[in-house]
């Protein structure tokens, strides 16, 4: 289970990333004008960037169990960090914005992908 989590958490980011770029704002490093997916996310140039990027790692994680499961654990226990950030830095220091809507988003992606990630089993071991 763990290994189709990264790779639908992997294509998702990507056309997120991707998707980023299309909106107004999306291709710029202001933080006074971000780009608003669905109207209530906020991105930015750097903020695409690593959409993508978290989307390739798991789509390169989901070819193991093991790299699948680091993956939703170091990914999982980030985005409920960033959920806290955002919070305290909403702008993660003038780089990206994470913080109104973003906030609760990441913290459901956060638990979804800690939760998957620390309960795996191999498919072996659920017999």
């Amino acid at each position: 289970m763990v290994k189709r989590v990264a790779m639908i958490f992997g294509v998702v980011f990507i056309v997120i990333g991707l998707l980023g770029f299309a909106y107004p704002g999306g291709m710029s490093m202001a933080l006074a004008n971000p780009g608003m997916i669905l109207g209530i996310f906020p991105v930015n140039l750097l903020h695409n960037i690593v959409h993508i990027l978290f989307g390739v790692w798991g789509l390169v994680a989901m070819r193991s169990f093991a790299m699948a499961k680091m993956y939703a654990q170091v990914g999982g226990v980030i985005y409920i960090v960033l959920a806290i950030c955002g919070f305290v830095i909403p702008t993660t220091f003038g780089l990206i914005p994470i913080g109104g809507n973003d906030i609760w988003l990441h913290a459901a992606l956060g638990l979804v992908l800690a939760g998957v990630g620390f309960t795996a089993k191999p498919a072996g071991a659920a017999a």
